[in-house]
């Protein structure tokens, strides 16, 4: 119907004005909208102050490819196998002599006596466990392969190739949990982190333009732990230096004291830690500020205690990057770490011990940076796509339909609009697909108006009257428009969820494009012709 009441008027107009309201920061750079800590200033404190974000390839920023290191996965796996094997045939009564050894990618265990096979194989099915399942789903197959040698003494335990499966898949789905949280703790605006095939991890970080600094955050296992020097000990100048039993030598990050000796066992771990934060030490210099839980705490002040006067060393990733004396007892279950920070070093550190350790180790083995040059080059060759096709297409308009094509072509500004505002809204990441979708959606909001026009035309062949034909053209249009661009919302919406990065950005855009084209094609240009048939009364339409 071309009756619009004014409450419906006023519904559409608020809608058109929010999309300018949102669209507006776009046009004013971010210094003058907030400062650098991210609070808004002078009248963006009243109105929206985000704008379209823009993506790797658009802004510049660095790109890297991660492989997780799944031998040392199964290394570990193969030690705690073994951990596991040595409990277990040790209990009461035990019948293991001699420590299982690894070999060959397996846990082998030799029995003192033939006559102990049948209760060490009943012992060690004990420890093997079904694969854990996914979305509360029972895995299939065992963790374990366990296999009686031929000479009736031995038992060789391997893990499953399912198992092996089931455990890469986990350990890259950690590292990308982990990843995300402590790029996100940089403030990095839409960082793509996702797989990239069975054991990589794709990274793209917008407007970071050193990727040695995402190697730094992304690359290090972040593993702490805390332990006490052993003063008695001389690692010498290389670190070779025979060690006791309990004793282990490890580098540092002094130049005057590369190595120093420490007590193998940690007294306490990073998984005690509940926070980190950058902060300053007493000299002004930036450090980096934590706190234990109440068991890492309870641990930390007993040790601090019996030890004061010695000095504790603390581990990342086997490095000892400080080793303070201990003064007093330190009770209250926090401290500080002195390293030669600078405040980003510092925070950086901060923000892996919050995010936690990764699974395993990440090397990279592709990186490269896109230069903000080439990002703005690609920006304007975009602008300029849309602008020659806008163009085109309100010349056409225009040609074809008359009047109606400047009802369409104001439709077709206000779609742009509207979706750009929608996109600076909710902070979408804005791609070169992304300008191929906004492309892509003035199409679609010109061929519903094709569709709608072409409809009031065969109406009017047919001896309706104006009013009439409007009606009728709108209303036969509206099914067709409607399941057209249905069924592209639902593509867009599988892009989304089955894409990553660049294909989510177009499924962004393209989604959002096909809200705002159906609204201005078909609500805000009946609007303006039931406006203006009701002001004109015409007899005729030159359309």
């Amino acid at each position: 119907m071309l009756h619009f009441p004014r409450w419906k008027i006023a519904l559409i107009l608020v809608a058109i004005v929010a999309g300018f309201v949102f669209l507006l920061p776009n046009f004013f750079p971010a210094e003058q909208r907030m400062t650098e800590d991210g609070e808004r200033i002078g009248i963006w404190e009243y109105l929206p102050s985000n704008s379209v974000n823009l993506g790797l390839d658009l802004r510049g920023g660095s790109h890297l490819v991660f492989q997780v290191d799944m031998d040392e996965v199964r290394a570990d796996r193969l030690s705690n196998l073994a951990d596991d094997v040595r409990t277990a045939l040790r209990q009461s009564p035990p019948i293991l002599t001699a420590p299982p050894a690894v070999s060959d990618g397996a846990v082998v265990v030799r029995l003192s006596r033939p006559e102990d096979m049948d209760r060490a194989m009943e012992r060690l099915n004990g420890i093997n466990e079904p694969i854990p399942g996914t979305m509360g789903q029972p895995g299939s197959g065992q963790i374990l392969n366990i296999q009686r040698a031929p000479d009736g003494r031995s038992i060789r335990l391997s893990i499953t190739n399912a198992a092996l499966e089931d455990i890469q898949r986990r350990t890259v789905t950690q590292s990308i949990e982990v990843i995300r949280r402590r790029v996100d703790a940089t403030g990095t605006t839409e960082p793509t982190i996702a797989r990239q095939g069975d054991d990589r991890v794709l990274v793209q970080v917008p407007g970071e333009s050193d990727p040695q600094r995402i190697i730094d955050l992304v690359g290090t296992t972040a593993r702490m732990t805390f332990h006490m020097v052993e003063q008695g000990v001389d690692p010498g100048p290389t670190g070779e230096a025979r060690t006791p039993p309990g004793v282990m030598i490890l580098a540092t990050d002094y130049p005057e004291e590369p190595f120093l000796a420490v007590q193998s066992r940690a007294m306490v771990t990073g998984e005690q830690l509940v926070s980190a934060s950058q902060g300053f030490n007493e000299q002004g210099q930036p450090s980096v500020n934590f706190r234990f839980n109440t068991s890492g705490a309870r641990a930390f002040g007993d040790a601090t205690s019996q030890n004061v006067g010695r000095r504790f060393a603390i581990v990342l990733d086997d490095t000892i990057i400080s080793a303070p004396r201990i003064r007093v007892p330190i009770l209250g279950g926090s401290g500080m770490i002195d390293g030669g920070f600078t405040v980003q070093t510092a925070n950086d550190l901060a923000n892996m011990l919050n995010a936690g350790a990764l699974p395993a180790r990440l090397s990279p083995i592709e990186q490269r940076t896109v230069g903000p040059g080439l990002g703005q080059d690609s920006i304007d060759r975009g602008t300029n796509a849309i602008l020659i096709g806008f163009v085109a297409v309100i010349f056409f308009m225009l040609i074809a339909y008359g009047f109606f094509g400047i009802v369409s072509t104001t439709a077709l500004l206000l779609n742009l609009v509207l979706l750009i505002g929608a996109l600076s809204g909710v902070q979408a990441t804005l791609t070169l697909p992304g300008i191929a979708g906004i492309i892509l959606t003035i199409g679609m909001a010109v061929d519903a108006n094709v569709l709608i026009f072409e409809r009031i035309r065969e109406e009017l062949r047919e001896g309706r009257k104006v009013i009439n034909a409007i009606e009728t053209g709108y209303d036969k249009a509206f099914s067709a428009i409607l399941d057209a661009n249905v069924t592209t919302f639902i593509a867009a919406a599988v892009l989304y969820m089955m894409g990553a990065g660049p294909v989510r950005g177009f499924a962004v855009t393209l989604g959002i494009g096909i809200i705002t084209s159906v609204f201005t094609a078909f609500v805000v240009s009946r609007m303006v012709i039931a406006i203006w048939v009701r002001t004109r009364r015409p007899s005729t339409l030159a359309i």
